[in-house]
């Protein structure tokens, strides 16, 4: 089977049984989407399926054939973190972890559909995203957070409007 990952090609034999989270953990080695409940309840294995988040321990691994997929690892890094990865660094938004990796990839899948999110829209995207520990406040922070670093991304990367010419000097 082949599909994307990460922007990179990738092309393995699986058995009919893997999941996708079993191929991206133990085959490719992308240790963001954790295994958490196994029935897509916590959303801990949460990744971006074409843009759109999803939980990989319920999705056939065969099921995304030709597909994109993106994981945490595939936002950002440490020298160059994904605007809402640097939100909830910024909101101090994580406590155990558990549920960080749903709640960056959901957050990054809302802002992409609903860039300036209320806090109710914030609070229905990631409402289905178990959280242990209770970092609610920080985590809601970190999505209006995240929300005005991508503005402010968008607009640096937009490029000035050209001046408008200077009307011609008249001719007698």
């Amino acid at each position: 089977m082949r599909l994307t990952v990460n922007g990179g090609p990738v092309e393995r034999e699986l058995p009919r049984e893997a999941t996708l989270l079993h191929l991206l953990r133990n085959d490719l080695q992308l240790n963001g989407p954790k295994y958490g409940c196994g029935l897509g309840q916590c959303g801990a294995c949460m990744v971006l399926i074409d843009g759109v988040a999803a939980r990989a321990c319920v999705i056939p691994a065969r099921g995304v054939e030709g597909r994109s997929i993106t994981t945490l690892e595939g936002l950002g890094d440490a020298a160059r973190p994904h605007p809402v990865q640097q939100a909830f660094i910024d909101c101090q938004a994580a406590q155990c972890g558990y549920c960080l990796n749903g709640m960056i990839v959901a957050t990054v899948a809302l802002l992409a559909r609903t860039p300036a999110p209320s806090d109710d829209d914030a609070r229905a995207a990631l409402s289905h995203n178990l959280c242990r520990c209770g970092t609610h406040v920080e985590i809601l922070a970190a999505v209006q957070r995240a929300a005005v670093l991508m503005a402010a991304a968008r607009l640096a990367s937009v490029p000035p409007s050209p001046s408008p010419s200077p009307a011609p000097a008249a001719t007698a």
